[in-house]
């Protein structure tokens, strides 16, 4: 049984030594919390504006790199060894075409806007990903296995969001899953944290498997050892805690703090927060649709978040069991084959997503990005594959404040090298901060007080 008082010298408060031991170290007394969900405060944050387009965001990203001849800009009129052997096929946007791997996708051109003339100049996974995810070009470019850290440790589109947008219904307000993007030997990128913001700034992150059965996620659910009559019994001990020491000189740092703690109590004790992970609950039919894959379901899952208030989503690309090229897209060889395996995947969940935001009326307010790190090299090399590509390639968006059925940019006739309407990451960041209602050019403090500004980008006002 807890006590909040026992014996021994008190402090200047009444508190005694010895309970302020134990209330530092009782937290929820085991649980999972600390690494779930982190105290952060955002007095010095800019503010979202009110009514913005969009509440939520969904990014995937593709890890390896698709080829852009393949997806969103085919060159039916280049030479073979340039325009590959797969055909484009026409959208439901009379004049733009896409991959024939994306049969399901073509549907729904009308939603979509592709950007064409991406640029990062960046032919490496990890520094590339770096510039793509945050706006910042790594130091210095071409940099493979890059690590975390100084200098290229600037912070995440999803850790700038955590620092900006409040979470909801316990839920912290970014989350990444199914895993990190990582090179071959579970070398992880840099850019995918919040580097010098601090770590109560990480986006969630949740290593998972959507698609096996009986998922959860361990720390949402109480130890086998903690009753609900004892959990509840820690939560009203902590509330008296916190009741003794608002009078305290720091009584608005423990304000903030106490948020932070009424959301870890609402992310296990809130049936809302618990259901958001509860994929089985989808019908078998909308399911399947999505894809009875890893990446599939964590599509799913993301829907499941931004209904239940998560602000950003961000779903990695996890490599395929038995496919070709390690089972992502670095297809450095046999790139028709290893297409053939990894597009029904994608086509499948992308699609099912759109579709699935739309029927529930959420499409208008949830920005959907597809993005990669780069793409593929114009020519097919000796192997038949493509390599490595970061002057121009495509990304595509969909959904909350972004016109549908447009095309932006183009590459030259070989999608080698933009042509018009180049985009870099800096101005992609500061299109999907507008969507979200974040004036890109705001700035936040990082944890020594300096100003930072969102974006050094502009944003694409052709597509919004």
């Amino acid at each position: 049984m807890f006590q909040i008082y026992d014996q021994g010298a008190p402090l200047c408060d009444g508190i005694t030594r010895r309970e302020w031991l134990r209330i530092g170290s009782l937290g929820l007394g085991g649980l999972a919390l600390p690494q779930l969900l982190a105290a952060r405060t955002s007095a010095t944050s800019p503010q979202r504006k009110q009514g913005a387009a969009a509440k939520s965001c969904i990014i995937m990203c593709f890890l390896g790199g698709p080829p852009q001849h393949e997806t969103w800009d085919p060159k039916p009129d280049a030479v073979a060894e340039v325009r590959g052997d797969l055909r484009p096929i026409q959208s439901n946007v009379p004049g733009i075409l896409v991959g024939e791997l994306m049969p399901k996708t073509a549907r729904h051109l009308d939603k979509i806007a592709v950007l064409r003339a991406m640029v990062t100049n960046d032919n490496a996974h990890s520094s590339s990903g770096y510039y793509m995810t945050t706006g910042y070009p790594h130091l210095p470019l071409g940099v493979e296995n890059a690590k975390p850290g100084k200098p290229n440790d600037w912070p995440s589109l999803g850790a700038i969001v955590k620092r900006v947008v409040p979470g909801a219904s316990g839920l912290p307000a970014a989350i990444t899953l199914p895993e990190q993007s990582a090179n071959d030997g579970n070398l992880t990128w840099p850019g995918q944290d919040a580097g010098f913001l601090g770590r109560t700034a990480d986006p969630w992150l949740i290593n998972c498997d959507p698609h096996t059965a009986g998922f959860q996620i361990d720390g949402l659910r109480l130890p086998p050892d903690i009753s609900t009559a004892r959990f509840d019994g820690r939560a009203s001990l902590l509330t008296q805690v916190n009741q003794r020491l608002d009078g305290l000189t720091h009584a608005g740092n423990l304000g903030a703090f106490n948020v932070q703690q009424q959301q870890a109590f609402d992310l296990i004790a809130g049936s809302r927060a618990r259901r958001a992970f509860h994929v089985q609950e989808e019908s078998a039919v909308l399911r399947d649709g999505y894809g009875r894959t890893k990446f599939g379901q964590s599509m799913l899952l993301a829907r499941r978040l931004v209904e239940a208030g998560v602000s950003l989503v961000r779903v990695n690309w996890s490599r395929v069991p038995n496919a070709h090229n390690n089972g992502h897209w670095d297809t450095h060889s046999q790139n028709t084959n290893g297409l053939k395996q990894l597009m029904p995947i994608m086509d499948a969940a992308y699609s099912t997503l759109l579709e699935d935001l739309s029927q529930r009326g959420l499409l208008d307010e949830t920005l959907v990005v597809w993005m990669a790190e780069f793409g593929r090299t114009p020519r097919l090399n000796g192997s038949a594959g493509r390599d490595h590509w970061g002057r121009v390639f495509s990304v595509a968006l969909a959904g909350g404040g972004i016109r549908g059925g447009t095309v932006h940019g183009a590459s030259d006739s070989i999608a080698g090298f933009p042509r018009d309407g180049r985009v870099l990451p800096q101005d992609l960041l500061a299109t999907i901060f507008h969507c979200l209602g974040m004036q890109s050019d705001a700035e936040y403090q990082d944890t020594l007080g300096r100003p930072i500004t969102l974006s050094r980008g502009d944003v694409i006002r052709q597509i919004v």
